[in-house]
């Protein structure tokens, strides 16, 4: 009996309860414990003023004190306002009354937490920076690898309330508003995460699609020189890059006149903005809807600043000045094809050519013809230059940049599974899968996620990257002992299926044959990603080149 007292005590002094209310100073929250997860949450929880009236396009300030009564932290708050995607002569769909008072995020924690902390995961969602919420559920992944992160989910201005960019904006508020409130977010964490038993100095950021490309922003902000104060790891899925002009530059000064117009302000006064802030949500939410993109696109991403975003990040990642110490990225095999209009000819692929990149150069499309000859259809010739454009070649950019010295780690992946369209990898790693996605896919991929958090390494085991259906699982598996990405040595995990049964799958309304269970067994393999898909690495170099003088 005493020895088991012993143990008991020791047990206790090495792990302590997440507290259902927790005091933040300036308002106090209750959460929901949940048995059955094993994890307490804690949705809704304000991190900054509503951006509303005078603070809109303004940076992002603290909330205010609020301490009337505890909060019940049950449910999710409100999405922010959802711009329109443009899908060109198909008009655009994607618009969605929001809530501005929208900057909250949602903390999901292990009950039981070890007295040292444990580490943590904040997610930033995707959207183009026009669409989306911090809802998606968290649970999946931490119960998948023990209960051994916290993991933080947050929201942030979008579309015209985020991003609006012109010489007027700049001159009155702040340009990037909404990548100014994932920084104040990663703030928030660094303040307050211990509070739910995590340690600030463990923090891992990431996201997929714009969340991706997010982290890429704050990879590169201030020119490299925040260190490991806010993140001491990345994680960019399918980092989407979209033209990143300079805040004055004529297309965002554009999107800015249109916008004002629509909402009954003038375009070029030095009232403007005092306009702007002074019109009711429902008039600018109806104007940022009637201001749409080129085809596949949203009105408003960042733009260069030049000071949180200080250069286009082609050529900042060039420069490998960079935040944070390690950095897992991937991207998905055919990541353009859902953000091209269709094209069955050659003058069809100019004319899109000439509409997509209006600063090229007759050398520059002559090049960019000869990088990209058509092998199979104008169609996909299309998907693949712009797959590479927007995600594919940045992913690459950013796991090189991790490369620069010996303190820096850089580790990079391809999800190949077809059809591998944009965002599709994202349910094996949050859960609820595709049904082309086989439980030992989903354990490998989420457990990588999961080891890069906590032992800051995206290595696994060879049973789990192989598979408990493998005929052999403990067979060498080049993802048991991860390779780092260089220039030299461009290593590149390339993640595959084999087997499954055929049957017709649905996916973004396409009708194809994939392979589903049974018989589905993980593939991974060891490529070079500078030769693959027919000397990428190639292609990418130009993107990169062009750069210097287009938005890249």
């Amino acid at each position: 009996m005493i020895s088991i007292f012993i143990i008991c005590l020791s047990l206790a002094a090495f792990t302590f309860a997440v507290p259902l209310q927790i005091d933040l100073g300036y308002s106090i929250y209750k959460g929901v414990a949940n048995s059955t997860t094993g994890l307490t949450t804690f949705k809704g929880i304000r991190y900054a003023a509503p951006p509303l009236g005078s603070l809109r396009w303004q940076a992002p300030q603290n909330p205010t004190v609020n301490r009337t009564n505890v909060i019940d932290a049950a449910n999710f708050g409100p999405a922010c306002p959802n711009s329109p995607l443009s899908l060109g002569s198909l008009g655009s769909v994607g618009a969605i009354i929001g809530d501005e008072d929208c900057l909250n995020l949602n903390v999901y924690a292990p009950s039981s937490i070890p007295s040292t902390g444990l580490p943590v995961l904040v997610y930033i969602h995707g959207g183009g920076y026009g669409a989306g919420n911090g809802q998606l559920d968290m649970t999946s992944i931490i119960n998948a690898n023990g209960n051994s992160f916290i993991a933080v989910a947050i929201q942030y201005r979008l579309g015209a309330f985020g991003f609006l960019s012109s010489a007027l904006v700049k001159s009155s508020g702040v340009l990037n508003a909404g990548i100014l409130d994932q920084n104040f977010a990663l703030h928030w964490v660094q303040n307050y995460i211990h509070l739910f038993g995590g340690d600030p100095n463990q923090v891992t950021i990431s996201g997929d699609s714009a969340g991706g490309g997010s982290v890429m922003l704050h990879d590169m902000a201030y020119g490299g020189t925040l260190g490991d104060s806010l993140f001491v790891n990345s994680i960019s899925a399918s980092p989407y890059l979209p033209m990143p002009y300079n805040y004055g530059d004529s297309v965002p000064t554009q999107f800015f006149n249109t916008f004002a117009a629509a909402a009954g302000c003038p375009t070029t006064a030095t009232t403007t903005m005092a306009c702007l802030r002074a019109q009711n949500t429902t008039t600018l939410q109806q104007a940022a809807f009637s201001v749409a993109g080129e085809y596949g696109t949203w009105a408003f991403p960042p733009v260069t600043d030049g000071t949180y975003i200080q250069q286009r990040p082609s050529q900042a990642l060039l420069q490998k000045k960079v935040n944070g110490k390690r950095h897992l990225t991937s991207n998905c095999a055919n990541e353009g094809n859902l953000f091209v209009p269709t094209i069955a000819s050659q003058s069809d692929l100019a004319a899109w050519i000439n509409l997509t990149y209006p600063l090229f150069t007759a050398s520059d499309k002559a090049t960019l013809q000869s990088l990209y000859p058509v092998t199979i259809s104008y169609q996909e010739t299309a998907y693949e230059i712009y797959g590479e454009t927007i995600i594919i070649c940045p992913s690459y950019w950013l796991a090189e940049a991790y490369s620069a010295k010996p303190t820096l780690e850089g580790y990079k992946s391809q999800y190949s599974v077809p059809l591998a369209l944009h965002a599709t990898d994202v349910p094996a790693y949050f859960g609820s899968p595709t049904v082309n996605q086989g439980p030992d896919f989903v354990k490998a991929l989420q457990t990588i996620w999961g080891n890069f958090i906590t032992n800051n390494n995206p290595s696994i085991t060879n049973a789990l990257a192989n598979g408990a259906s493998s005929s052999n699982p403990n067979a060498r598996n080049p993802i048991s002992s991860w390779p780092l990405y260089s220039s030299t040595t461009p290593n590149m995990i390339n993640l595959n299926e084999t087997g499954g049964v055929a049957a017709n799958v649905t996916t973004f309304g396409i009708v194809t044959i994939e392979y589903i269970e049974p018989g589905l067994l993980n593939n991974f393999t060891l490529v070079n990603a500078a030769a693959f898909d027919n000397r990428r690495g190639a292609r990418c170099d130009f993107w990169r080149q062009v750069g210097a003088d287009v938005p890249e």
